[in-house]
């Protein structure tokens, strides 16, 4: 992790990309945060001030609760995973711990899409996957509901699609 991009250290952990994902939609507090991801208020707050360091959430509101102040934030829309070229190792082994953790949620009656591939295309094939992996990747945020809206069901999406650096041998069929 380098000490240069507070963008990368604060995606760096697996709860922080999680809040992210729940403030998508919608403001939420520390509170809220903490309840719905089963952690102490203390943390939620800790974790919420280093996203709103690295400008990765915007305060939307604050308002009087209970006699005292309460902050709301949401994500600041984007997408920052996609512009840290420097941190691909370190966010893919954030992703994959995220979706360890989401796979033993998984509805074993819900149907999903399951894909691993290293494959070779032509660059215009790649970029129209691209576009489109992209396209639905907004899809679902723009349809994203605060956490248990009526009406909603929770669903885990995980994505990492890059081109590769060709390999010494890339260019030729034979093995070396």
């Amino acid at each position: 992790m380098t000490d240069a991009d507070p963008v990368l250290r604060a995606l760096a952990h697996p709860v922080r990309l999680r809040m992210l994902t729940l403030m998508w939609p919608g403001p939420m507090s520390a509170a809220e945060l903490a309840r719905e991801l089963d952690i102490s208020h203390a943390l939620a707050s800790r974790h919420l001030r280093n996203l709103d360091a690295a400008g990765l959430v915007e305060l939307a509101e604050e308002r009087t609760r209970r006699g005292g102040r309460e902050r709301r934030y949401r994500t600041v829309h984007g997408s920052p995973l996609s512009d840290h070229r420097d941190g691909t190792r370190m966010l893919a082994a954030t992703l994959a711990h995220t979706l360890q953790e989401r796979a033993t949620h998984r509805d074993p009656d819900g149907r999903g899409v399951t894909v691993d591939a290293e494959l070779w295309v032509t660059p215009e094939a790649w970029e129209a996957a691209r576009r489109r992996l992209a396209d639905t990747a907004a899809e679902l945020h723009d349809a994203a509901r605060p956490p248990r809206a009526p009406g909603t069901i929770p669903v885990s999406m995980s994505l990492m699609a890059f081109p590769l650096r060709k390999t010494p041998h890339a260019d030729t069929n034979v093995e070396p």
